[in-house]
């Protein structure tokens, strides 16, 4: 499948601007033409304005599928373009290794920390390598393991997520996924040295949330988080998956939700028409988003710095009592 066939269909617009704009460039180098330029102008205005404008109107559902785009970078896409000295460390050292999540040392401007993040893949035989980012138990035993390593060694913690959610298998349930989720959640909560988190792409279910609790939160603007896919919600709601995009607008799983609602600390604006179009760009974003959070969390003292992210994720949700 070509890259032009992996565009969704309220990208085809944009398309057909970039499309034109690329012949008008051709037809004016090989024939000189220099009263196409100024076509070429208008039509660049033109292409920015289309792209702001889809950017603005996008539904909860249209982000879902931006979320899940084909061309979209994955977690360990922008690591490369942000990190320095990448070193995998593998296992959990009772079950085995699970490559649906990467933890490494990594160097961030000079500051070294444990990075990681889940690996989707991106062809058919990369996807079932690595479980389409879905983490098996030991995948969350192996980031207990290594962010305690971290700890002992004063190391920052920084997260890239990007997972459907961890893998529901009986085998995987025989092993303890609930238990070990948990057990994340709380070792996270508790962690000494200063931690970040970052939803690239989807955030599913306790499968995002187990590497998830930090002392910051973000999300790509057109990433999404979530209990559950908008397919499930459906299927459970309304017995209808096919009512996913009804499920996604009533779930409010959207950057923009989850950071009036305070389930995260903010929003990193995407390359204009989302971040598969420019990773370079979408990794300088979260680069320097990334590099200054880590500068103003470091300053904080360790019992200052627990105290203000047991505050915060206790503070989540907004409700309203009945009257009586």
């Amino acid at each position: 499948m070509s890259d032009k066939e992996k565009l969704l269909d309220f990208e085809k617009p944009i398309l057909e601007l970039e499309t034109r704009i690329q012949e008008l460039r051709s037809a004016a180098r090989e024939g000189g033409v220099e009263s196409l330029f100024k076509e070429i102008s208008e039509l660049e205005v033109k292409l920015v304005e289309a792209q702001r404008e889809l950017t603005e109107r996008l539904t909860a559902w249209q982000r879902t599928q931006l979320a899940r785009h084909a061309l979209r970078p994955g977690a360990f896409d922008l690591a490369t373009r942000i990190f320095d000295d990448i070193l995998e460390l593998h296992g959990d050292r009772s079950f085995g290794d699970d490559a649906a999540i990467n933890v490494s040392m990594a160097n961030l401007k000079g500051r070294e920390v444990l990075l990681l993040g889940h690996i989707k893949g991106r062809e058919t035989n990369e996807r079932v390598k690595h479980n389409f980012g879905m983490a098996h138990p030991e995948g969350y035993r192996k980031v207990i393991r290594l962010i305690e390593f971290a700890e002992s060694f004063k190391k920052p913690v920084i997260s890239l997520i990007d997972t459907p959610g961890a893998y529901p298998g009986i085998g995987a349930e025989e092993r303890g996924q609930a238990w070990v989720i948990a057990d994340a959640i709380e070792k996270f909560m508790k962690l000494e040295v200063p931690t970040i988190s970052v939803v690239v792409g989807e955030g599913g279910s306790g499968g995002a949330l187990a590497v998830g609790v930090a002392d910051r939160v973000y999300m790509l603007e057109n990433a999404i988080y979530s209990v559950i896919s908008p397919e499930g919600c459906a299927s459970i709601l309304f017995r209808d998956a096919i009512r996913a995009p009804e499920a996604a607008a009533a779930m409010k799983i959207t950057a923009r939700h989850a950071e009036s609602l305070g389930v995260i600390d903010g929003i990193i604006e995407e390359p204009p028409g989302g971040a598969h179009r420019d990773w370079d760009d979408t990794a300088k974003r979260l680069s320097e988003r990334l590099i200054s959070s880590l500068e103003e969390i470091s300053k904080m003292n360790t019992n200052e710095r627990l105290a203000k992210r047991y505050e915060k994720f206790r503070k989540i949700g907004i409700f309203h009592e009945a009257e009586s």
